[in-house]
């Protein structure tokens, strides 16, 4: 039952010792500020590291052609080193159980119109399973299909972008799209994570593109996910091993870093993961140390308080207040200024951030922010801690005889 006049006392005893609830609050404020902004720039230092790779998939191989830059099995430095239809089938036969998704690339610039809109546009000939690699997000129609490869299909898929580009009025899908003097049937819209840049691409089968554009079977690129059961190590002796597969393949030397390239985004990955791990480390350390601090400090005053107050429950005991009622004004006391102050240090907190946030970018720290759950958890560990050092003391105080309480200086 509401017992209005113990919230009565309760508020008056604040009032009456404004400097002391001050005091209390202030700490346990400072100690829930300082909790969400370390925690924020935290959070904000690992979305810059994921937004590094949220383009790609974090299991992604690319493998690049080059020059040679070294003599090799009677072969002299300079060849150019040139992927074709064959080399990409005998990696996905040959590598089959470690590869998830695999396609080519073929790089086109091209100058794209439709009606009276133009523009020049990145076009990228793919597989199917380039969708997966590139975490292409089809919003309208569909993606390149293996039935577009078989027959060569004048079709294309668009970025978002491209399509508010040129087809002002209307939707793409459905329409055709002229490509360099080509008709092509635009079958899918797609939004892309990595931001304006890549939604201003286009892909077509790469079958099409080696038949109209040189009539050949030769790739730029060839890109793949390895099989996302593999460790770090597994993935990275999978990598190694296909740059000595190829390198041989192309009669290229061991030593050569340019005739054939391997990048694994296992490394990147890795590293990333290891950063995090040991940034997330660190700020739990500081967070929680603060926290620490905050609970000695509100430990310390409430003592302090009780041995202020050890008079006035001697002339409430005297009064025949029981011990129990005693122990309930103090506990409540300061479960009340730390709820309090915990939330005002919450507010404070997230306000800050929310504030300092888009400049802190410039120090690589992206969209600083901290989770409610974590920070009212941390608020309520400081509220259990402030019952706990505000109940000990009182309690002993309230078992003290009045006349002894009387007597204490």
């Amino acid at each position: 039952m509401f017992d209005i006049d113990l919230w009565r006392e309760i508020f008056q005893s604040i009032n009456m010792n404004r400097t002391r609830s001050l005091l209390s609050g202030f700490t346990v404020a400072f100690a829930i500020l300082l909790f969400a902004i370390l925690f924020g720039i935290a959070n904000g230092l690992q979305n810059t590291f994921a937004e590094a790779f949220v383009d790609d998939a974090n299991n992604a191989i690319f493998i690049y052609s080059g020059t040679t830059t070294k003599p090799h099995k009677g072969l002299q430095a300079g060849r150019r080193i040139q992927f074709k239809n064959e080399d990409f089938n005998y990696i996905k036969d040959d590598f089959g159980n470690k590869i998830e998704f695999i396609t080519a690339r073929i790089y086109k610039n091209v100058q794209a119109s439709f009606k009276n809109e133009q523009n020049t546009y990145d076009l990228r000939a793919v597989h199917p399973d380039h969708q997966f690699l590139e975490k292409t997000n089809i919003t309208q129609g569909r993606y390149i299909n293996q039935n577009d490869l078989q027959n060569r299909t004048k079709v294309v898929v668009i970025g978002r972008l491209v399509e508010e580009d040129l087809f002002l009025k209307t939707t793409a899908i459905g329409k055709y799209l002229n490509l360099n003097g080509i008709q092509y049937k635009v079958i899918g819209i797609f939004s892309d994570d990595g931001g304006d840049n890549e939604e201003r691409k286009i892909y077509m089968p790469v079958t099409t593109a080696q038949h109209l554009y040189g009539n050949n079977d030769y790739i730029d690129q060839i890109n793949l996910t390895y099989n996302p059961n593999m460790n770090y190590d597994q993935a990275f002796a999978f990598s190694d091993q296909l740059t000595t597969k190829l390198k041989d393949r192309f009669s290229v030397a061991s030593s050569d870093q340019r005739a054939v390239r391997v990048r694994n985004m296992a490394e990147g990955t890795k590293q990333v993961d290891i950063m995090t791990t040991s940034l997330t480390f660190i700020i739990l350390i500081i967070g929680f140390g603060t926290l620490i601090a905050g609970i000695v400090g509100i430990s310390n005053i409430m003592i302090f308080i009780v041995k202020e107050r050890t008079k006035e429950i001697g002339i409430r005991k005297a009064l025949g207040a029981s011990p129990k009622s005693i122990v309930s004004i103090i506990l409540i006391e300061s479960i009340l200024i730390t709820t309090i102050a915990g939330y005002v240090g919450l507010l404070l907190g997230v306000g800050v951030l929310e504030l300092v946030g888009p400049s802190l970018e410039t120090y690589f720290i992206k969209d600083p922010g901290v989770s409610n759950s974590l920070v009212v958890g941390a608020t309520i560990t400081l509220i259990i801690a402030g019952a706990i050092a505000g109940y000990l003391p009182a309690k002993k105080a309230s078992q003290i005889k009045p006349i002894v309480a009387l007597r204490n200086d």
